[in-house]
């Protein structure tokens, strides 16, 4: 029997699109020959509708997608992913079809409720063997918790986190002689998890005696998550075929010739095997890239434009757009990849990277008198090197005309000694009425250059350098970015990254004279993630986290950077309800409204904070 996966890059409500990107997996994986072929998790949908989900019209249309599905079923078994109704409550579910006939419909029994995960808000669990019968199209079939029989395939299901749960589906499905278990998936990408997800499907088909096939959403579907477009097929512990994730493509299919009653002692058959990637450095910006792409074409802007400051964030949000374009032209060719984006009017304009950069992203470096002559020259190197527009321009005029108003006002001449916020952030304040401008006038999609570690602290001006449609960089701490530029620089070639390499991380806002840096004003950022990881990941209080840290390191600053951090985090909150959209990248992220919430006001952990000094004296 010849089994398969699909990736399909959905997105939300897009129903044309998403059918016709189901129908083209179909069409494919006939033409391989293909006998049964797994499709990821709500497919016809998109997996991020939200509360449309509660909308009853969109599982009604998903249903109506389902029957335009099925004339393309004919000799191939395929499961689709919806939504549907049952007894007045909303279920995550799966139809399998085969042969242009509906089987019956698998519901999801474990709801992800962590992290970026919040199924329960809209989808009720499936109790495990639970089985009822639904009418659907005029026609009475199988919903619950059921198996299949394909021929020589004995078929069961896990939906995504079914399979992450200690008491799971395949518990009982090897008690049914199950030797196919497919799993339909919407996994989110994270840095470092393609061997965790495949360790995972391996090892379950070792410990379930079956062949295990699982399908994962691929892109940036619905702006916030990416995800990778895993596929991963799996026999008695042998991992037979994986797909090249992080597809720019809008769907991949992968099949492998298998003998389901093979035992676990034969040799495994066909195999196709992706080579691995060489360092989370290259899913990082693989998946970076991706998100850009997704936003950029699903958003139908023209291009983005960046206040390009010279520094390593928005130096790192530079490269990777550069990484974007590479990478577009790379699978579809230059007109390929200008369709792909919405830029038909380029065709025939723009025939390299270095030009199509220079159409679609737009920097400028807006200098004050505190700026350096370091950064700009660096932020022009840059530009230049990857082919984008770059301008200039002094926002001095616009800082010192704002201080003018209001030292009239106050009847008192600012100084750096009684003013020093606010004299630094009306000069990233007065930088983005500009910038918006310049990206409006070019319909294009402003990024802000945020990292994790800023916003945890919220060393960030509001309405300043917050400014901007997308964060790219808000998912993934200040220390992995100074890494990763150092690698591009080094692994990838960007030598335009010279000078950059070279700057201490500063927010150049103060004068020259007071020689501001980052770290300075906060703590090393290697401090500050491990502070951040051991509260927000880990979930342990401020005395835990110095316990921690205490027994690997005697720095003798360790209890005043906790303290530091917990009050800055507690006042801050307000600005991280405010941070523009950004992606999932790692392990966690402290964005409100996909992982962490935090409540605005709250006791700013005064008790603990008291306890951890009092540990101290």
């Amino acid at each position: 029997m010849k089994i398969a996966g699909a990736a399909l890059n959905q997105t939300p409500l897009a129903w044309e699109e998403n059918l016709g990107n189901i129908l083209n997996a179909i069409r494919q994986a006939k033409q391989e020959n293909v006998d049964i072929l797994c499709l990821p998790e709500l497919t016809i949908t998109g997996y991020g509708c939200e509360d449309m989900f509660l909308h009853p019209w969109v599982a009604e249309k998903a249903g109506q997608q389902l029957l335009a599905i099925l004339p393309e079923t004919s000799g191939i078994t395929v499961s689709v992913g919806l939504p549907m109704w049952y007894e007045g409550r909303l279920y995550n579910v799966v139809a399998l079809i085969r042969n242009k006939q509906i089987l019956g419909f698998q519901a999801k029994q474990n709801l992800p409720k962590d992290g970026v995960h919040y199924e329960p808000r809209w989808f009720e669990a499936w109790p495990g063997e639970r089985r009822e019968f639904i009418q659907f199209d005029g026609k009475e079939y199988k919903f619950g918790d059921y198996t299949y029989t394909i021929d020589e395939a004995i078929v069961g299901f896990e939906i995504c986190e079914d399979a992450w749960v200690e008491d799971r589906p395949a518990c009982r499905l090897v008690e049914k002689e199950v030797n196919l278990i497919l799993n339909p998936s919407a996994s989110h990408f994270a840095i470092d998890k393609f061997n965790k997800r495949e360790s995972l499907i391996t090892g379950s088909s070792e410990n379930f005696r079956c062949t295990y096939i699982y399908a994962n959403q691929l892109g940036n579907e619905a702006g916030r998550i990416i995800y990778d477009g895993d596929v991963i097929i799996a026999q008695q512990g042998k991992l037979l075929a994986n797909l090249t994730t992080l597809s720019f493509r809008d769907f991949e299919v992968v099949a492998v010739n298998v003998n389901l009653n093979k035992t676990a002692s034969e040799e495994p058959g066909e195999t196709t095997i992706s080579s691995p990637r060489q360092s989370n450095f290259d899913e990082f910006t693989d998946a970076v890239s991706l998100g850009l792409i997704d936003y950029l074409r699903k958003s139908r802007s023209k291009g983005f434009v960046l206040s390009l400051s010279g520094g390593a964030d928005s130096s790192s949000c530079l490269v990777l757009v550069s990484e974007m374009v590479r990478r577009g032209i790379e699978v579809h060719g230059v007109t390929g990849f200008l369709s792909r984006i919405n830029r038909e009017d380029l065709i025939g304009q723009a025939g390299t990277q270095k030009e199509i950069m220079s159409q679609i992203m737009t920097c400028a470096y807006q200098g004050t008198q505190n700026s350096s002559q370091d950064t700009y020259q660096a932020a022009e190197l840059l530009a230049k090197s990857v082919g984008a527009t770059f301008y200039h321009w002094s926002v001095d005029e616009e800082v010192e005309n704002a201080s003018r108003i209001i030292s009239k006002v106050l009847n008192r001449q600012l100084t750096w000694e009684t003013d020093d916020l606010a004299l630094q952030n009306i000069q990233a304040r007065s930088r983005s009425p500009l910038i918006w401008m310049l990206a409006n006038i070019k319909n294009c999609l402003l990024l802000t250059t945020s990292n994790r570690s800023e916003g945890s602290v919220g060393y960030t001006t509001m309405d300043g350098d917050t400014s901007g449609s997308l964060a790219p960089l808000a998912g993934i701490d200040k220390a992995y970015i100074l890494k990763w530029l150092d690698w591009m620089y080094k692994a990838r070639g960007y030598k335009g990254l010279s000078l950059v390499q070279k700057l201490q991380p500063s927010a150049e806002l103060r004068p020259a004279q007071n020689t501001q840096t980052d770290e300075a004003d906060l703590m090393p950022y290697s401090r500050l993630n491990e502070i951040e990881e051991l509260f927000a990941l880990q979930k342990l209080s401020p005395t835990e986290i110095y316990q921690r840290l205490r027994q690997q390191d005697v720095d003798v600053e360790l209890a005043s950077q906790i303290i530091k951090f917990f009050q800055l985090w507690s006042r801050n909150q307000w600005k991280r309800e405010r941070l523009a959209p950004s992606f999932q990248l790692s392990k966690y992220n402290i964005d409100p409204k996909s992982w962490f919430r935090f409540p605005i006001l709250s006791g700013s952990f005064q008790d603990e904070l008291k306890r951890l000094k009092e540990l101290c004296a």
